[in-house]
């Protein structure tokens, strides 16, 4: 296929700070394997990061208006969106997929194959979601008993999880969608979708859940109405975007929808690998509340709240570690190995720095944060030792979130899953135990196990990662 395309040559391409914060919020066609490394990493961190900003403001929306119908309601979003958490993981794990094997076909320029790509990862989200939701459907009663809701609460959040897990589609392909995105690295799309999908969800579930106006007063289940449409919405935008826009980085035609096995195959291969990845993370934290638990319910809760700020203050460095992936995927695309390692030693040091003085900032005043959150002493103070103990080790773990993100940008998906078992669960919930019980530290000794865990996630990435490996890898 020809390389000519209607990316700016490097000498062209305008590279001032407004520029450059234009073509982030604005959309680019710059090609990301050439040129200076910075403006390119901008270009894609700044909406990137946004985009994973907006998606921690569904769970956030849905809680603080369900919150008002009482405690039956934040258990049914409680116990649902704990099952949804493997839907994510599902999610995620697809769009790793997407974004590795677009981003390699975008930087071999050839976009025939990107195209193919594109459309295979849409039957392999439709295959994965309409299995994921028949068993959420007919199993969704049986789920919120096992989990263990009491009976008022199952009867009242069964409408509300078959809902949630029979549409599960809507968030599959909310992710896997842009991850197409990221990988043909048209980010700010991305952004849109979740701009469209949360501002809807913003505006619709207080209409839904009170009945204001004309619409149906449904409680909870008005939530999950209004959450679905929101999310449908931005993927029927992103569709749009994806299929129909006209001078988008990808044209997608009818031939690029004949089946190919061969192809839908390595998608499923990468793909799973990612999605256990995930899964070994996400359940890790649920070993850490097995032990925070036998401390009682004043530690849990100020665990819950700790980790709370943890997490959303992640999210959005893992903007800019979707972003090195992306360069990754790209550059080894175009033959540019040694481009691909700069562009992710520069996120991963502009990741540590960012995540470093947030840790610093929880290190100096972790009670002016948990203040927020609550006014009960004790909580308080478990939930500031978990943010200060944990802020140590901030800067490292800024650095392994990139190492990780960038191993998945290069397809090799592998390498971070075994990293994740063996840091997350040989390593850090022994530890955990060991320390809060043996040594006598108790939950203290758990959120000083996270520091270390974190810190030796970071420290492996970039030692396997210097050795150069992923350099190696096809997708």
């Amino acid at each position: 296929m020809s390389t000519q395309t209607t990316e700016p040559s490097v000498e062209t391409a305008n590279n001032t700070f407004f520029s450059i914060l234009r073509e982030a919020f604005l959309g680019t066609d710059r090609d990301f394997t050439k040129g200076p490394l910075l403006p390119a990493l901008i270009i894609l961190a700044i909406p990137m990061i946004l985009e994973m900003s907006m998606e921690g403001l569904f769970a956030i929306v849905d809680t603080f208006f369900v919150a008002k119908l009482g405690a039956e309601a934040v258990a049914v979003v409680g116990l649902t969106e704990s099952v949804l958490a493997l839907v994510y993981a599902v999610a995620i794990g697809l769009s790793i997929g997407a974004t590795a094997t677009v981003a390699r076909r975008f930087g071999e320029q050839d976009l025939d194959g990107a195209a193919r790509t594109a459309t295979h990862v849409v039957y392999l989200g439709l295959i994965v979601s309409l299995i994921m939701g028949v068993i959420g459907l007919v199993f969704a009663q049986s789920i919120l008993r096992t989990l263990g809701g009491e009976p008022a609460v199952v009867e009242l959040g069964t409408p509300f999880a078959r809902l949630m897990f029979g549409t599960n589609a809507v968030i599959v392909f909310l992710f896997v969608l842009n991850g197409i995105f990221r990988g043909a690295g048209d980010a700010t799309i991305a952004l849109r979708v979740l701009i469209v999908a949360n501002g809807l969800n913003i505006i619709l579930d207080p209409l839904f859940i009170f009945g204001i106006g004309f619409f149906p007063e449904w409680g909870v289940t008005g939530a999950a109405v209004a959450t679905v449409i929101g999310r449908a919405t931005g993927v029927s935008y992103a569709v749009w975007a994806l299929f129909f826009r006209k001078n988008g980085r990808l044209d997608v035609r009818a031939e690029h929808w004949r089946f190919d096995p061969k192809l839908l195959w390595s998608l499923v291969r990468l793909s799973a690998t990612a999605v256990l990845q995930f899964l070994i993370a996400t359940l890790s934290w649920s070993g850490l509340v097995m032990i925070l638990a036998g401390f009682g319910t004043v530690a849990l809760a100020g665990y819950q709240i700790g980790l709370r700020v943890i997490i959303f203050v992640i999210l959005p460095a893992v903007g800019l570690a979707n972003a090195a992936a992306t360069l990754v995927g790209q550059n080894l695309g175009a033959g540019h190995p040694d481009r691909a390692e700069r562009s992710v030693w520069l996120a991963g040091g502009l990741n540590a720095g960012m995540l470093g003085i947030v840790g610093l900032f929880f290190i100096v005043y972790p009670q002016l944060v948990v203040s927020v959150f609550t006014t009960d002493p004790e909580v308080a103070a478990y939930a500031g030792d978990c943010l200060r103990i944990v802020g140590y080790g901030y800067a490292l773990y800024g650095l392994g979130m990139v190492m990780e993100s960038s191993f998945n940008g290069a397809g090799d998906t592998w390498t971070p899953t075994y990293l994740n078992f063996i840091v997350f669960w040989m390593f850090e919930i022994p530890l955990a135990y060991v320390l809060a019980n043996r040594f006598g530290y108790g939950p203290q000794g758990v959120f000083l196990s996270m520091t270390l865990a974190f810190s030796m996630l970071a420290i492996v990435s970039a030692l396997l990662f210097k050795r150069g490996k992923w350099k190696l890898k096809t997708v």
